[in-house]
């Protein structure tokens, strides 16, 4: 007995359960850890979706991006930003650029779906990076309350309370929300494009993004019993209607009351 605890009180053993305990706690969160709900269930792609993607972005997109999506003095890299960016830059038509500008903005989709899946699928062969979310998360059907709350306190400061945008510094704006994919927006909320800050699943969950994504539809379907919203852009457009309507009928009033008198 005394020689056992002799052992137990050697100055390397204290070392030797320390590196056990941190094998056991890594091997066990790497069984029990929740997968990244993220994850396309489309699974891998194939080598002539990947081979297709390469030719459409060689034609392209590799005079701003580079031969080999690497960046240069017109286009950031696209190592490593993943399907998901890909898909919402081109399938919102923002990509390819029209013309160099502050901003891109979104337009008309100048790929087929067919065709932007496979530029995503070269791209995220270069790196990894953000998969385009399953049909499970990027849909409504969420909280809307809840929604609600996250998009005032991430959001709204940006893209106003109902998602009508706004304007930023530099030229830039925050566009609406409204009309827009589901996937799309779940995509902008997991990517980051241009000055939006990425809201990865630490930052919000792929729950949180459904249900953000459920109150934005609730918006955008939701009638105005109280009248027409001028945009839901708040006090300005109020006071730009008042001011137009309202002190132009003054202006005549005045001006005939004037004739009158003479």
């Amino acid at each position: 007995m005394s020689s056992l605890a002799a052992r137990r009180r050697h100055p390397a053993a204290l070392l030797v359960v320390l590196l056990l305990g941190l094998v056991l706690t890594g091997g066990l969160y790497a069984v029990f850890a929740p997968k990244n709900a993220d994850a396309s269930a489309t699974g891998v792609a194939s080598a002539d979706q990947i081979s297709e993607g390469k030719q459409l972005f060689l034609s392209n997109c590799a005079s701003c991006h580079g031969t080999s999506a690497a960046g240069g003095p017109n286009g950031p890299s696209l190592v490593g930003v993943g399907a998901a960016a890909v898909d919402f830059q081109v399938g919102t038509g923002r990509m390819p650029m029209q013309q160099p500008g502050v901003q891109a903005g979104r337009n008309v989709p100048q790929f087929t779906s067919q065709e932007t899946a496979a530029l995503a699928a070269y791209v995220a062969s270069l790196g990894e990076g953000p998969a385009v979310p399953s049909k499970e998360y990027a849909s409504t059907g969420g909280n809307i309350a809840r929604g609600g709350e996250l998009f005032r306190v991430n959001c709204a400061m940006c893209h106003n309370f109902a998602g009508s945008g706004g304007a930023l510094t530099r030229g830039k704006y925050a566009p609406s929300l409204m009309k827009v994919n589901e996937r799309h927006i779940y995509e902008a909320m997991l990517t980051g494009p241009q000055s939006m800050p990425v809201f990865n699943d630490s930052n919000l969950s792929p729950q949180d993004k459904k249900d953000i994504i459920s109150y934005l539809k609730y918006i955008e379907s939701e009638a105005s019993p109280g009248g027409h919203t001028l945009g839901n852009l708040g006090p300005v457009a109020d006071g730009l209607f008042a001011w137009t309507i309202f002190i132009g009928l003054l202006i005549g009033a005045a001006v005939w009351l004037g004739k009158k008198a003479a």
